[in-house]
Order: C-alpha cells, then sequence, then structure tokens
C-alpha cells in the first residue's frame, strides 16, 4: 500500500463505558461495521466496557463512530475513548469476539 493509499484508512481502538454490556451494543456495533464496510471486532471486556477494533476507509470509520453513536444503544454510553493505531489491514470481517483471560 502507498503512502497516498494510507492516508486513506484508519484503524481505532475504541473503549465504551456506561451501561454497555447486556443492551445489544455488541450487535449493534456488528450489523453498523458490516453495514459501513469496515473490519475489526467488538467484545466486552470483564471491567463492564466494550472493545472495539475497526480499520478499514477512513470514511466508513467515521461513519461506524456516528452510527454508534446515533443508534438506540447510544444512550448507555457514558464515556468513549478512541485511540487511532497504525493500519495493519489484517481482517477480512468484523466479527464479536469474546475476552478470553482475566
Amino acid at each position: 500500500m502507498s503512502a497516498g493509499d494510507l492516508s486513506k484508512v484508519r484503524r481505532i481502538r475504541v473503549i465504551y463505558s456506561g451501561r454497555v454490556q447486556g443492551v445489544g451494543f455488541r450487535f449493534t456495533a456488528e450489523r453498523v461495521a458490516l453495514d459501513v464496510g469496515v473490519n475489526g471486532w467488538v467484545r466486552n471486556l470483564p471491567n463492564q466496557t466494550v472493545e472495539l477494533l475497526a480499520e478499514g476507509p477512513a470514511t466508513a470509520v467515521e461513519k461506524l463512530l456516528g452510527a454508534i453513536q446515533a443508534s438506540s444503544v447510544s444512550r448507555h454510553i457514558k464515556s468513549v475513548k478512541i485511540t487511532d493505531e497504525p493500519y495493519r489491514g489484517e481482517f477480512d470481517d468484523f466479527r464479536i469476539e469474546f475476552h478470553l483471560g482475566p
């Protein structure tokens, strides 16, 4: 991928906190991600937050964030922490993952 292509893609890791588990958050995120065309995963964490890792066209990643904020689960979100990471292109789809570990 050329440097010009990299400016058009984005990879983010997002931590959502609030009452975000048990409200359909992961299913909503998966549906939206598939609709807008980003790859990655979403999972519940033991500390009652939800972690989302998404990458793809920068405009699609922005649409994902906006659609989650506009969805019915947004009322359960108290805070959102977004961290940009280097794009890797390592995923072929978007899925719900399950946290394994402490």
